[in-house]
């Protein structure tokens, strides 16, 4: 069978893109930016539905991935990029006649959500662009469905595992360092991670099973930030603690910092680092025989000891690439880590 992978390039992308070789699916990606994976490449912008159709054409399954993530600041990107990129890409798969497509939402479409842990069926209420641009997303997907196509969503919790940069980087910088790592209040909000090899498998699955659904994946195995954090400083050994600030205050100053362009922290991040965010996976387990490997503690050991190994090119890394994959520039954090 063809695959199509949009966003193939990326760092959720380039996992997938390398599973579904392992696993003998022809590969096409479809990225503005050249995958580092072998495959067949089609270079396009999501926004350009002919583009996007000539992608489509002779593929059976298509994974879309193409999204502008919390970092980005550009909201007019959001819903061009994760809504009308997301029609595009549903139109182009039903006039070619494509069989499955498998659409990468977010946890982000639940806000804070009223209990937990969140089911498939847990009212979708987000609270920032970004997560409303994936709802959007969904409804789409669930549009299309009714016409015929069958799509099924992923939504998982925040993605870690080897290569993952962006707001991490910053975390495993001060890790490095030795500073102390800030939780809001006491850190005991529960928060679930998952591995991006894991997420991966979710989506295999997900490809070649029959009839629209939709997926909640995460980490069967976690804990509260605290000590998720707590884990990460012990396997670090550099002397960095983990220090409580008071949420409501830190809260504000994170807002402050992010519109004023001086953090990279964005609405998304001061929304729900502080509070409890977890998903029950029993539906994926039951419906695809998927099943979690990693544990929140495994994955960010095993992702900060990646960038320690890869820290030097990383940093000398040219831009250009996702915002995931990518150093990212502190601001006022540097500050902020040096006196913690």
């Amino acid at each position: 069978m063809k695959a199509l992978v949009t966003g193939g390039s990326g760092y959720f992308g380039t996992a997938l893109v390398k599973l579904l070789g392992t696993e003998g699916y022809q590969v096409r990606v479809f990225d503005l930016n050249p995958p580092e994976e072998q495959c067949e490449f089609e270079q396009g912008d999501i926004r350009d539905l002919e583009a996007v159709r000539r992608a489509c054409r002779g593929v059976q399954v298509v994974h879309h991935n193409v999204a502008q993530v919390p970092l980005a600041r550009d909201r007019a990107l959001f819903d061009s990029v994760n809504r009308v990129g997301t029609q595009n890409l549903l139109q182009a798969s039903l006039a070619e006649g494509v069989s499955k497509v498998v659409y990468t939402s977010s946890s982000a479409v639940f806000g804070v959500p009223p209990v937990n842990p969140v089911v498939e069926d847990t009212p979708a209420v987000p609270q920032e662009a970004y997560g409303r641009a994936k709802l959007e997303g969904e409804k789409l997907c669930r549009d299309y469905a009714a016409r015929g196509l069958d799509v099924t969503i992923i939504r998982p919790r925040t993605i870690l595992g080897h290569g993952r940069l962006g707001i991490f980087q910053i975390l495993f910088e001060w890790v490095r360092r030795g500073y102390n790592i800030p939780v809001l209040g006491s850190g005991d909000n529960l928060y679930q991670f998952v591995h991006s090899d894991d997420l991966a498998r979710a989506c295999l699955l997900a490809g070649a099973h029959p009839g629209s659904d939709c997926f909640n994946i995460g980490a069967q195995r976690f804990t509260s930030m605290r000590k998720t954090l707590e884990t990460l400083t012990q396997h670090a050994g550099t002397g960095s603690r983990v220090r409580s600030l008071p949420m409501a205050l830190t809260v504000v100053g994170m807002k402050l910092a992010y519109w004023l362009g001086l953090s990279p922290l964005g609405p998304y991040h001061s929304l729900m680092y502080g509070r409890s965010l977890y998903f029950d996976c029993a539906h994926a387990r039951r419906q695809l025989g998927w099943q979690a490997e990693y544990s929140n503690a495994e994955m960010i050991c095993q992702s900060y000891d990646w960038y320690l190994e890869n820290r030097e090119r990383v940093l000398a890394a040219q831009p250009g690439r996702s915002l995931h994959q990518s150093s990212v520039r502190q601001g006022v954090l540097a500050l902020v880590g040096k006196f913690l």
